[in-house]
C-alpha cells in the first residue's frame, strides 16, 4: 500500500493531502498495523515506512502538543485519530528503545493538551465518545513505564476520558443491551453508534481497562456479561458476531466487518490478560482461524467489507440484504464499500502472534496462551534467557512439539483449550500422562529446568455440533469451524491502474450448495490428511481451497432452499424434506472457503446412501481459477 495507495502512499499524515474522513484514521490505522507486520517478518522496507511515518509525525508536533495532519491547517481536531498512531508507536518503543526518549516526551506533551481538550468539552466527536477505551490503554503504559511524575495528570484523564464517552456499562447491561438487529430500534443512548459493530469491539476493552484505575469488582463483572451477550445474541459460529455496520442478529445471511474482527480479536486478548478467563483465549483463537482469513483473498490482496455465515455469491447484490451498507460490501477487493479495512485489517495477525505470550509470576514465568507454529525469545527476572520454538501444524493438527532452552529454571503455562478432550503431555521423551490443567485458568503448569526442554502436548477434540436458528446447526471441531466450500467462478470487475494484483472480484458458484444435513455426530467423520513424513510443512497460503489437510466428511441430502435475492440466501428452511438421495459431503474449514455454506439445515427421514461423496476440492480442481 505505501507503494500504490493514495491513503497511504500520499497521506495528509506525512505531508500529502489524501484521507478518507476528517477522522483522519487512515494513515494512522496503516502505521498501527505495518509496525508489527514488519518487525514480525523482518522486512526492511516496511520497517523503513513506518519510521519514517513515526519521524514525520513527531518531527511536525506542534508547540500546544498536537500530533496529526491537523498541524497548520484549519482542519477540526478530533483525539480518535491519534489513537492507532499512539499504539503504533508503543510498538516501535517495544522492539527498539532507543526511540522511547522521543516517542514518551511527545506523548506526554500531547497527555496534556487532551486534558486539557476534555475540561473545556473539546476534541470528542461521536466517534471519540465510542473508542475513549483505546486512549486510556494508551494512559495505562505511560503510567506503567514512563510516568515521568505524571500519575495524577494520567489518571485525571482516563476519568475524564470514560466521563466524556459512551457508557459501555450500560450499553453492555441486561437491560439495555439489544437481543437482535437494532436498525428498527430506537438507541437509549441517543448515540447510535455505540451500536456500531467496530466501535462495539473496541468498546469490549473499556470495563477491563477502567477497572485498573477504579479496582471496582463491578467494572470486571460487567466486562464479563458484555462479552457473553455479544456472543449470545449476535455470535457467530466463525467466532465473530453479525453487525453489518449496526448488531445484526443471529441471521447466517447478515454480515461482519472485517475490522470488527480485527478490533475484537485485540480485544479478546486485552480482555484474558485483565481477567484471565479461558473464555475469551478460545474466542480469539476460533475468530483468528476462522473469521479473519475467510473474508480475505488467500494471497492477501483482497478483502470484503463483509463477510457472511452462509455466502453463496460475492457480488453486487440486488436487492440489498445489508440495512445499512451497500450491496457491493461483500466483494473481494481494495477497497469494497469503505476504506477502513483496508488499512486496518494488517493488525489481525501480528497483534494475535504478538499475545501468544503472556509474562507471569511477576514476570519469572511465561504463559503460551495462543496456539500455533510460533518463536519466541524474551528475558524473564533474573535475567532469565528464555527462547522457544513451537513446532506444530495447529489449527490443521492436535500436537505441539515445543522446545525451551533457558538459562535458568521457570514456570511455564500453556493454555488447554476448552474443546480438549482426553489431551495428554510428555516431559523430554517421558511418559505420556494425562494433561491436569487447573480448573479456574486452564493452564497447564510445567516445571522447566534450565538447558534444553522438550514438551510434546496432544489435544485432540471431538466433533461437537452448535445449534443455530432455525433449527440449524454448525460444525466444530477444535478451533476450526468446518463449511461447505462451494466450487466458484471468479470475474474481475474492477482493476487499480497502479498495481494489477489490486483487483475486485466478483464470484459466483458453480455447483450445488442446497444441502440438508444429518445432525447426528456419529454419521459424521474427521480426516486428516497432513503428511507425517513432513509434519509441519503446510502449503502456503493455507486458507485456500483444498490446502487444508483436515475435513469432516458428513451424511446430506439436495433440498430446496430459495435464494433471497440476487444472489444471497435466505435463512436454512426448517425441517425439509430431501428431493434426492442421501450423500456424503466433505466440509472443510471455514477460514479455507471464499463461498459457503456453514449453518445447515437438518433433514429427517430415512433415505438410503449414495456410495462416494460430492467433494468441493475435487470440483475446485477442474475449475481454472487463474486471475
Amino acid at each position: 500500500m505505501h507503494e500504490f495507495y493514495d491513503l497511504v502512499s500520499k497521506s495528509d499524515w506525512i505531508g500529502g493531502d489524501s484521507y478518507y474522513s476528517y477522522l483522519e484514521e487512515a494513515g494512522s490505522y496503516w502505521f498501527n498495523a505495518m509496525t508489527p507486520n514488519g518487525i514480525l517478518i523482518n522486512n526492511t522496507i516496511i520497517m523503513e515506512k513506518t519510521q519514517e511515518f513515526l519521524d514525520y509525525v513527531l518531527d511536525n508536533q506542534d508547540s500546544t502538543g498536537w500530533l496529526g495532519p491537523e498541524v497548520g491547517t484549519d482542519k477540526p481536531r478530533f483525539l480518535w485519530g491519534r489513537y492507532p498512531f499512539f499504539f503504533g508507536a508503543i510498538q516501535m518503543v517495544e522492539y527498539n528503545p532507543k526511540l522511547t526518549e522521543r516517542v514518551v516526551s511527545a506523548l506526554h506533551k500531547f497527555v496534556k493538551l487532551a486534558n486539557e481538550m476534555l475540561r473545556r468539552n473539546e476534541g470528542v466527536d461521536d466517534w471519540a465518545a465510542t473508542r475513549w477505551e483505546d486512549f486510556v490503554i494508551v494512559l495505562q503504559w505511560l503510567h506503567d513505564f514512563h510516568p515521568r511524575g505524571e500519575e495524577e495528570l494520567l489518571v485525571d484523564t482516563m476519568k475524564r476520558l470514560k466521563w466524556s464517552g459512551v457508557p459501555w456499562e450500560k450499553v453492555f447491561s441486561e437491560e439495555y443491551f439489544p437481543t437482535g438487529p437494532v436498525e428498527n430500534l430506537t438507541n437509549p443512548f441517543g448515540m447510535e453508534l455505540s451500536w456500531h459493530g467496530v466501535n462495539m469491539a473496541e468498546g469490549l476493552k473499556a470495563l477491563p481497562a477502567t477497572y485498573r484505575f477504579t479496582h471496582n469488582r463491578s467494572d470486571i463483572d460487567a466486562a464479563n456479561l458484555a462479552w457473553d451477550l455479544m456472543f449470545q445474541y449476535h455470535g457467530r459460529p466463525s467466532g465473530a458476531y453479525a453487525a453489518d455496520e449496526m448488531l445484526a442478529g443471529l441471521e447466517a445471511v447478515r454480515g461482519t466487518e472485517l475490522c470488527l474482527v480485527v478490533e475484537a480479536m485485540l480485544s479478546g486478548s486485552y480482555l484474558y490478560q485483565v481477567i484471565g478467563d479461558l473464555k475469551y483465549a478460545d474466542r480469539v483463537e476460533r475468530m483468528t482461524y476462522n473469521a479473519l482469513p475467510a473474508t480475505i483473498t488467500a494471497d492477501m490482496w483482497g478483502r470484503q467489507y463483509l463477510q457472511q455465515q452462509n455466502q453463496v455469491a460475492a457480488k453486487n447484490m440486488s436487492p440489498n440484504p445489508f440495512p445499512e451498507d451497500g450491496p457491493y460490501s461483500n466483494v473481494f477487493g481494495l477497497e469494497p464499500n469503505y476504506p477502513c479495512c483496508t488499512v486496518n485489517f494488517p493488525q489481525g495477525w501480528p497483534k494475535f502472534i504478538t499475545n501468544a505470550f503472556l509474562k507471569a509470576d511477576n514476570g519469572k514465568g511465561l504463559v503460551q496462551l495462543y496456539l500455533g507454529p510460533f518463536n519466541v525469545e524474551t528475558t524473564l527476572a533474573g535475567d532469565n534467557l528464555v527462547k522457544i520454538s513451537v513446532e506444530t501444524l495447529y489449527p490443521f493438527d492436535d500436537i505441539l512439539n515445543t522446545t525451551i532452552t533457558a538459562t535458568k529454571p521457570f514456570m511455564y503455562y500453556i493454555r488447554v483449550p476448552s474443546w480438549v478432550v482426553g489431551g495428554s503431555m510428555s516431559l523430554n521423551d517421558g511418559a505420556q500422562i494425562a494433561l491436569t490443567p487447573d480448573e479456574e485458568t486452564g493452564l497447564m503448569a510445567v516445571a522447566v529446568d534450565e538447558g534444553e526442554t522438550i514438551i510434546s502436548m496432544h489435544f485432540p477434540a471431538e466433533i461437537t455440533i452448535e445449534q443455530r436458528p432455525h433449527g440449524s446447526i454448525a460444525i466444530h471441531r477444535g478451533p476450526l469451524n468446518y463449511a461447505f466450500d462451494i466450487p466458484r467462478s471468479e470475474k474481475i470487475i474492477a482493476q487499480d491502474p497502479l498495481e494489477p494484483h489490486a483487483v475486485d472480484l466478483q464470484l459466483e458458484p458453480t455447483a450445488a450448495w442446497e444441502y440438508a444435513l444429518d445432525a447426528d455426530p456419529a454419521t459424521m467423520s474427521f480426516h486428516n490428511e497432513a503428511n507425517l513424513s513432513d509434519r509441519y510443512i503446510l502449503p502456503s497460503p493455507i486458507f485456500d481451497s483444498g490446502k487444508p489437510p483436515v475435513s469432516i466428511v458428513v451424511s446430506a441430502c439436495p433440498i430446496d432452499w430459495p435464494l433471497g435475492g440476487d444472489m444471497f440466501v435466505t435463512s436454512p428452511p426448517e425441517n425439509p424434506e430431501c428431493v434426492g438421495k442421501v450423500s456424503k459431503i466433505r466440509l472443510v474449514p471455514f477460514g479455507a472457503t471464499r463461498l459457503r455454506i456453514s449453518e445447515f439445515p437438518v433433514f429427517s427421514g430415512e433415505s438410503k446412501e449414495l456410495e462416494g461423496i460430492v467433494d468441493a476440492d475435487r470440483i475446485f480442481r477442474q475449475i481454472p481459477l487463474s486471475l
